[in-house]
């Protein structure tokens, strides 16, 4: 599929990551939609090529309403990029912690998983639906994280990247048969406002310093993988590692 003629429906668009795919993509593809539970808007100049609909991801019935609504009214879309996601840091057991808060919160566990992972399950068997139903070929993109491989600190955002990996693996045999492909990207660090409000200055100093190109990664490098997956018809069922070489 060449990037010009994609219709690219893309989760957390008003993210920090979200967004600036949205603002890299919005130039050189044909129509963009954003879901989002913070309806955002990219600018005067890009209306008419850019449609934010309101949407809490991780409400079947709401999001099913959504994407129903996403077929009859903008006819749909043939690529999903899947971008919402919360990075949430807290270890299994932290014994300098009060008593009582020692272990690690049901409730962070609980909305990790249904961000990350329900979310992502939802919206791309809605959106598979629809495809088929409609005998249209389609290609649902995964963002992932290098967190997958086993990231000390993060439980549930690394369980919940790498049950993501292993959709994309599952989904890619199923549905190529409808002529739908299915990848995944698993940036590294990016510079994003995310990735630096998660980090202080030293920890910022320290992972640059474990890439071996010795520096975070910029948004147009996703971009351009996100480019690459969508535009290699035979790229299927695989996860592009997007993380200047950087090994947890």
């Amino acid at each position: 599929m060449n990037l010009q003629d994609a219709k690219i429906l893309i989760s957390g668009s008003s993210g920090s990551l979200g967004n600036s795919i949205v603002k890299a993509l919005l130039p050189k593809t044909k129509t963009v939609i954003g879901f989002d539970i913070k309806k955002d808007d990219i600018g005067e100049s890009e209306k008419g090529k850019y449609f934010p609909i309101e949407v809490d991801i991780t409400n079947y019935n709401s999001l099913d309403h959504k994407v129903e609504q996403l077929f009859n009214d903008f006819g749909g879309c043939n690529v999903c990029i899947n971008c919402a996601g919360v990075i949430h840091s807290e270890p299994l057991v932290n014994i300098t912690a009060i008593e009582g808060k020692q272990r690690h919160s049901i409730q962070s566990w609980n909305n990790v998983i249904d961000v990350n992972l329900n979310a992502v399950f939802s919206l791309s068997s809605l959106i598979a639906h629809q495809w088929i139903k409609r005998r249209e070929k389609g290609i649902i993109i995964n963002i992932s994280s290098i967190a997958a491989k086993g990231n000390a600190g993060q439980s549930a955002y690394a369980a919940s990247k790498a049950a993501v990996e292993a959709l994309t693996k599952v989904w890619s045999k199923e549905l190529g048969m409808f002529g739908i492909r299915v990848a995944c990207l698993a940036p590294g660090f990016i510079n994003t406002s995310s990735t630096n409000a998660s980090l202080s200055e030293s920890m910022v100093s320290k992972w640059k310093k474990s890439v071996p190109l010795n520096r975070f990664g910029d948004v147009s490098e996703i971009v351009s993988a996100i480019q690459f997956i969508i535009e290699n018809d035979y790229f299927n069922g695989k996860i592009l590692s997007i993380d200047g070489g950087l090994v947890l």
